[in-house]
Parts: C-alpha cells; structure tokens; sequence
C-alpha cells in the first residue's frame, strides 16, 4: 500500500516556541488517521501544515509523492473542513459547492452536475438551492464536506468539524463522516480532542503532546498496550486509574497506597525490590464483590448509573473508578469487595511514565 502523505524530522518553530519537534509520519492512501491530544499538543499546527496554512521550519513533508515545501495551499490538492463550516453566506448550497469548480474554469452545466453528484451522495438534493442561513448545524457541516469532496482532492484533512454540533448529532455525523471516507476510498486526516471520536471512526490514532507524537498505531492496540502513562490515561473513557506502588522485596508483587487501603498485590514482571512505580487498571477490569471476597474492600463515595452501565467512586486516595454493566448493586456509603486481575494490571515508572 502505498503512502499518501509523508513527514520526515518535521519541525516548526514560532520564534522561540517549538511547535512540531521531529515529526514522522506515514498514511497509507485510503487510510483515516486521527490526530489527538490535549489542547496546544499541536495537532491543528501539524493538520495546517499539511494544508499549506502554516510553512514547516525543518523536514519533509510529501503528498502523493510529491515534496510540499514550496508548494502553495491551492496547488497542494487537499480539501479542508473546518469547525467553523466557513460557508458563503450569500451563495445557495449549489453555489457554495460549485465555486472551486468555478474558479479554477469548470463549464458551468459541469459544475451543476458534480455538485447534483455529491448532493445526492451526502443528502443534500432537496436542499441545493437554500442558503446556509436556512440549515442546521448538521446541514451545513454535510455542504462543507460536500464542498470537499467536489474537488476529488489527494487528501481530506478536518479540523475538529463536529464541535459545534450537540451530542446526538456528534454520534451521527461520526458515522456519516466515516461512511463517506469509506465510499470514496478517501484519505482523512482527522484533529480532534475528543478520543472516542478518534477511537471509533479512526483506523489509525496519533496521540500528541508538547510537539510530539507520544505514540501511534490502531486504536485498540494504543487502549491495550498504552506506551507511556500519558497515553494510557488519555485513551479510554473514564480514564484508568492510576494508583502509587513499590515493588516488595519478592520483586514480582507490588504495595499499593490508597491512602486508607493499603495491599499486596501479585504482578506479571520480576522487577527491582523497592522500586516505585505506578499501578494502572482500567475501570472496567475492576470487579464488585461483596465485603471480603475481593482483593480488598473500599467505601463507595459516589454511584451513577446510566442504564446501560454503572459508574463506582470508592473514597480512597487516589479516587478509584469502577465501572459496571448494567444497574449493579453498589450504594454510597457501604463497603464493597473489588477484585483485580494481574494480568489486566499495567505498570509504568514513576519518574518517566514509561510503560514497564
């Protein structure tokens, strides 16, 4: 399969601010490729300078073969969707989607029947002659996307485009959005700060931070085996509980501090006697029992229940979260077993976060 789009050691400074520091990446055309991370890790720098809307300092970056680094925005053949829609208010949906075609000197019938193409393709045939003003937040955001996808460009590249839509309509672009990319055997890339997005519509997720890329790969793969704290505790909703551990004089069983709880636990690794380390367990692989049968027993602080599933907060220190599915059982204020399984336990270094 070959590469799309390539980086190579790339870089960008603002002055003294280090934006991107040594970025490599490589998309394989068709591929949806996630970009997430907190806010400032630099994710829409990187997306921009794919477009052209911000020039890199150092490096290589190529689309479709082809070295960028001169290259202008409108000759490098990429579509961006913005947050933003960044529709002509004044131009009906028809004209909005025919205007590149337009510009660059499409004969006019042409350009009508492109745009009557992709209306169809992305519902929006019975709206071709409203104006942006006349459509919902969904609408809009499908005659951005349409707008993109008339050019047939090498690459579609969206900037956090659901943000400004509510939560239902989120979920059900998420699918649209993902269904269009795999109809037209497209390759995205997708910035977000919403890691469910990147989990469920990417085929391949780049967690940054401070400029970097902290690691990449599919998205279940970075959920199981997390490189570092950082990712472990980004990817995953409600995030992993992290707990403080040192290893005991055995070496292969860790004592964890939950402030009132304090207990020996057996782990996977023959490590150093009276290292400090970090103990991290998803919420979901943490089990409820009943007082004394588990691994130990924590007070319930808060218990929220969705319907599908059960959220738990034992009072310890650090909080635990514990999810269930379905109603559960628990209550605040009683106690409650827990049990955890060894192999479901991951452990990174305190000082580096580097997973053990």
């Amino acid at each position: 399969m070959t590469n799309q789009i390539e980086l190579s050691g790339v870089n960008k400074h603002y002055g003294a601010f280090h934006a991107l520091k040594n970025i490599n990446l490589s998309i394989a055309k068709g591929t949806f490729v996630a970009l997430v991370g907190p806010s400032g890790c630099g994710k829409s720098t990187l997306l921009r300078s794919l477009a052209g809307l911000e020039s890199i300092s150092a490096g290589e970056l190529k689309i479709a073969g082809e070295l960028m680094t001169n290259v202008p925005p409108r000759k490098r053949d990429v579509a961006m969707v913005f947050q933003s829609y960044a529709l002509y208010p004044h131009m009906t949906v028809e004209q909005n989607l025919t205007y590149s075609l337009r510009i660059r000197g499409v004969a006019k019938a042409e350009a009508k029947k492109a745009a009557e193409e992709v209306a169809a393709t992305t519902g929006l045939s019975h709206l071709l002659k409203r104006y942006p003003r006349e459509l919902s937040g969904g609408q809009r955001q499908r005659v951005a996307m349409s707008r993109a996808i008339i050019r047939h460009p090498k690459a579609f590249l969206f900037d956090e485009p659901l943000s400004n839509l509510d939560a239902a309509l989120r979920v059900h672009m998420r699918k649209e959005i993902r269904a269009l990319h795999d109809r037209l055997n497209a390759t995205s890339v997708y910035v977000t700060h919403d890691q469910i997005e990147a989990m469920t519509m990417a085929d391949h997720v780049v967690v940054m931070r401070e400029g970097i890329i902290e690691q990449q790969g599919r998205p279940l793969d970075l959920y199981d085996t997390p490189a570092n704290k950082f990712v472990a505790g980004f990817i995953g909703s409600p995030a992993m509980n992290f707990i403080p551990a040192v290893v005991a004089e055995d070496g292969s069983s860790v004592t964890i501090d939950l402030g009132t709880v304090k207990h020996t636990l057996s782990v996977d690794h023959q490590l150093q006697p009276g290292r400090k380390v970090t103990l991290g367990v998803r919420p979901e692989h943490i089990t409820i029992t009943s007082p004394g049968q588990g691994t130990f027993d924590v007070p319930v602080g808060v218990v929220e229940s969705t319907g599908s599933s059960t959220f738990v907060t034992a009072e310890t220190t650090p909080e635990l979260t514990i999810v269930e599915t379905g109603r559960g059982n628990a209550r605040a204020g009683e106690t409650i077993g827990i049990s955890v399984n060894a192999a479901q336990l991951h452990l990174f270094d305190e000082t580096s976060g580097i997973r053990i």
